[in-house]
């Protein structure tokens, strides 16, 4: 628990949200962290289950110092993690993270038995973060269609706001996996395989939709009518095409994310910025040039009228004004977005033949423009390549995005043909 209280000694005075996201584990660990806290003479707001999305809103509009959410995101049910709120309500940024893990090594600051923190449960973590996300739509546009809609909250946070939500805007709603128990279905992550068991539903339901959750509801997949997966990706993509028809601005997405993105900020005359991966270097960008969206390509849009935090139930809410307002269909929307094909793959490499290996792929890519804010990335007018490496694993991930299926193959094939014959050496 030192984790936790060495990030408590360095926010300012007040409260602690702390939620978790459905784990059978997450009320062992929510304990913990809550005697934890009040060891350290600071009092706990415990909002049981939410969203990650949700946890940022409770932060703001409970005044408190900062929060703790329990959640692996969408790894195995074995697992379990936390990430950190600072007061801002979003998660924190890399410095204030590289100050609590170097700090983790001093005595937490025990208080005595008469400065003990107390605990108080929150009531109703829903509301304030549900209004926000209505005030970004036009909720009587999308009332009046009656959408008939399935949400797969897969046994994860997901649910708690996510029925409230689609019921407020006069969806017929199916729900699946809405105990958030985190006994998932199926695998967690919302990917083409891993959803294949849910894709039925938009037929057997008539669905007009299927959103799909990850456990702690930060990110969202989409399936249309006829049960096709449309791929995290085109959730960004759409939620943003919707905001800039209402709203034009500067937008920021990570160096991983698909050029769906620019395409789509320079159609409505606006600038697409890029940063490095991690929502909190989406978020610091955004910050720091006022962009009206954000987001990341694993289907989690940011919008700061609702919180610097991945949001699904913005996407949701979003999508269905998008749906609403131009009178087409998920699919309908899906042929008028730029089509562009991204390859993802990775090659074990020793961290310390980066340099070596980044020396050499400027030299294969000469006629490229090269950035180095994340790994190395290479762009031309028709396609890009990043090269980075992982965060938790010895391997360098090479992603690109091209035209089509077989220019985004081959980019890959060049770059790992690359990093193969420098490890041979």
């Amino acid at each position: 628990m030192q984790y936790v209280t060495t990030f408590a000694a360095l926010l300012p005075a007040g409260p602690l949200i702390v939620t978790r996201d459905g784990r059978s584990s997450g009320p062992m660990l929510a304990s913990g962290i809550g005697a934890a806290l009040s060891a350290v003479g600071r009092q706990v707001l415990y909002g049981d289950v939410a969203a990650t999305p949700t946890t940022g809103v409770l932060v703001r509009d409970r005044q408190a110092a900062g929060g703790v959410q329990i959640s692996a995101s969408h790894n195995p049910p074995e697992y379990n993690g936390i990430k950190l709120f600072g007061e801002d309500g979003r998660v924190i940024p890399a410095g204030l993270g590289q100050k609590v893990i170097d700090g983790m090594a001093d005595t937490p600051q025990w208080v005595a038995w008469d400065r003990l923190g107390n605990q108080e449960n929150i009531e109703d973590t829903t509301s304030a973060h549900l209004q926000l996300v209505l005030d970004t739509v036009d909720v009587e546009a999308i009332r009046s269609r009656n959408f008939v809609v399935v949400l797969d909250s897969n046994h994860g946070a997901g649910s708690v706001l996510g029925r409230r939500l689609l019921e407020s805007l006069n969806t017929r709603v199916v729900l699946m996996g809405d105990i958030p128990d985190g006994r998932f279905a199926h695998p967690p992550e919302p990917t083409a395989d891993n959803l294949r068991s849910v894709s039925a539903a938009a037929r057997e339901h008539g669905a007009d939709v299927v959103f799909c959750q990850d456990p702690d509801a930060d990110r969202l997949a989409i399936i249309d009518a006829d049960g096709n997966y449309i791929g995290e990706e085109y959730t960004l993509a759409l939620t943003l095409r919707n905001r800039l028809a209402h709203q034009p601005g500067d937008c920021v997405i990570n160096c991983a994310t698909s050029r769906m993105s620019i395409d789509i900020a320079r159609e409505f005359g606006c600038q697409c910025q890029l940063s490095a991966v991690g929502e909190a270097n989406v978020c610091d960008r955004m910050l720091e040039i006022g962009a009206v969206y954000g987001g990341e390509g694993n289907g989690g849009p940011i919008d700061p009228r609702v919180g610097y935090v991945r949001d699904s139930f913005v996407g949701m809410a979003q999508v269905l004004e998008l749906m609403a307002n131009s009178g087409q269909s998920v699919a309908e929307l899906m042929a008028g977005l730029p089509k562009y094909a991204i390859h993802k793959a990775k090659s074990s490499v020793a961290r310390e033949r980066l340099p070596q290996i980044f020396d050499t792929l400027r030299e294969r890519f000469a006629d490229a423009t090269a950035s180095d804010m994340d790994g190395l990335r290479f762009d031309w007018p028709d396609r890009w390549l990043l090269v980075r490496p992982s965060n938790t694993e010895p391997i360098v991930r090479i992603i690109c995005e091209a035209a089509d299926e077989d220019a985004a193959t081959e980019l890959a094939r060049q770059a790992g043909d690359v990093l193969a014959s420098l490890e041979s050496v």
